[in-house]
């Protein structure tokens, strides 16, 4: 399973319905084919797997310029057509939305997982480059969200158009009254993103019939979830087991 976002790409392997290993790697625009594929199969065989063994890929990407790179990659290196995730064209999940064919492919990988994990209604919260807001109603209709900016993308801006601050590890600080920069920098980022968090899920709820569970994903999952009171759940494994799930059914297994 390739999961390729605008900052990291998600690499996982599965056995049956297992995740047998999985690595989060940069995301490189310029890699070739070939790159891509001998730095996997390095991966594959210091866990003791080999290329021939690998019978099915599936593909989520939102970064279009490396769709051909990667497919090239599949068929050069694993023998194997990938399957794209496509939203509005090749998955099941209806897309309750004015334009499906706008959705990132991410997006609906993820919402298909959370239902299937979960059970409708849910929201998944992503907290990644972007931090996005997915919504799936009752009938199991993914309905829409909100996108904010990623708590990583907004920290850099900050740091850069203001010249006395300087990045600080985001980690949660003891109190929200900062004490010095670096508490005050940690404050405004790990509280204030929880409350961005509970803000818009609290919103989105109203606006839902049911008691719709949230689930966090992403890179600062962990982070935030010990903060915001609204999330339920974190699985950071999610969009590869949406993956997993999309794979199999255009399988018919």
């Amino acid at each position: 399973m390739l999961e390729v976002g605008n900052t990291n790409t998600k690499v996982g392997v599965y056995e049956g319905d297992r995740l047998r290993v999985s690595w989060r790697l940069t995301s490189r625009r310029e890699q070739t084919a070939d790159e891509y594929g001998l730095f996997i199969e390095t991966l594959l065989r210091t866990r003791g797997i080999e290329p021939r063994q690998i019978d099915g890929v599936a593909l989520s990407n939102v970064v279009p310029p490396v769709q051909q790179t990667l497919e090239s990659m599949c068929e050069k290196y694993f023998a194997v057509a990938p399957y794209s995730v496509e939203p509005g064209v090749n998955v099941a999940m209806p897309l309750a939305v004015d334009n499906p064919r706008e959705v990132g492919a991410d997006r609906i990988t993820k919402s298909v997982a959370a239902a299937a994990l979960y059970g409708p209604p849910l929201i998944v919260v992503d907290l990644g480059t972007a931090t996005t807001f997915d919504c799936v109603n009752a009938a199991g209709e993914f309905i829409g969200g909100a996108i904010a900016p990623g708590i990583f993308t907004a920290t850099e801006a900050l740091i850069a158009r203001a010249a006395r601050l300087y990045r600080v590890e985001l980690v949660r600080p003891k109190e929200a009254i900062g004490r010095n920069t670096v508490t005050n920098i940690q404050s405004g980022v790990v509280y204030g993103y929880a409350g961005l968090v509970d803000g818009l899920v609290d919103r989105m709820k109203a606006e839902m019939a049911g008691r719709p569970k949230c689930i966090a994903t992403g890179g600062h999952a962990a982070l935030i979830a010990n903060v915001a009171r609204s999330i339920d759940s974190v699985n950071e494994d999610l969009g590869l087991e949406g993956l997993r799930l999309l794979w199999t059914r255009a399988q018919g297994r």
